[in-house]
């Protein structure tokens, strides 16, 4: 089953549907997606940070079966920590990330804005919400001073707070959305609403569906109305670099996906 060059815009899905490392699974995915998102990660205790082989490996694939990836930086970054030690190893675990896969062309940088381990950010009052905005700019600014990826190519994605906190920053600095359309349902946030206001910036969708109360299942456990109209708002809104993820971690879901998306196939 595949989805490749189905769509006026490139589905992936994740890099890890197989339980193996990155290399077996870009193996498995090549010929059923057009984008795999890594999901990377480098602590004291383990890292995936896939070697110079394995770039020079990933480079060969995509070359061969029009393959594009999209990294999401590492989630144990907190860019609008209030601790500026905080933002400065933040900036840093990014930049190593960006550094060592910008020769893969990335189709987009997926980025969390957060405020620190467990913080919730929708709980902040005004002044609050002010400051963590500032505190990522600054965090962004500095990435930026450092890496020479364009600030377009990289996605802010919505979470559990309302994401117009951080309106002022993405238009300053010129950066691109990931519309999580998964979180938007999970948190009780408008679908309709954000893609009205955001389609335009949106270089990336995560695409998931939420089963007893948990997201990162496949698009079968989407609602019908929530799929057909993202699905109806990109057919009117053609970009053919944006890229439509199905965020999911396991092959049960990519395939189950897969059949969902089939119903839309006149799409393209």
């Amino acid at each position: 089953m595949s989805c490749k060059n189905r769509f006026p815009f490139r589905v992936g899905t994740t890099s890890y549907i197989i339980p193996d490392e990155i290399i077996p699974n870009i193996e498995y995915l090549k010929d059923k997606v057009d984008d795999v998102e890594l999901v990377l990660f480098e602590s004291d205790e383990m890292s995936n940070l896939p070697s110079e082989e394995d770039i020079t490996g990933l480079r060969k694939i995509a070359r061969e079966y029009d393959l594009t990836y999209s990294v999401h930086l590492p989630l144990d970054v907190y860019l609008g920590s209030a601790d500026s030690a905080v933002r400065k190893r933040s900036v840093e675990k990014c930049r190593r990330v960006i550094e060592l896969t910008e020769v893969l062309s990335p189709s987009a940088y997926v980025m969390h804005a957060e405020a620190g381990p467990g913080i919730d950010v929708s709980g902040f009052s005004g002044r609050e919400k002010k400051n963590f905005a500032n505190s990522f700019h600054a965090s962004l600014e500095k990435l930026f001073y450092d890496v020479s990826v364009s600030p377009s190519e990289f996605c802010v994605e919505t979470l559990n707070y309302p994401f117009d906190i951080l309106d002022e920053v993405i238009s300053a600095l010129g950066l691109s959305v990931t519309l999580d359309i998964g979180h938007l349902e999970l948190y009780g946030f408008s679908v309709d609403d954000h893609l009205e206001r955001y389609l335009p910036q949106t270089r990336v969708l995560h695409m998931h569906g939420i089963e007893n109360g948990k997201d990162h299942n496949g698009l079968q456990h989407m609602r019908d109305e929530t799929l057909d109209t993202v699905m109806k708002a990109l057919s009117g809104n053609q970009l053919a670099e944006r890229v439509f993820t199905m965020e999911i971690f396991s092959e049960e879901d990519l395939l189950s996906s897969i059949m969902e998306l089939a119903r839309y196939g006149n799409l393209k």
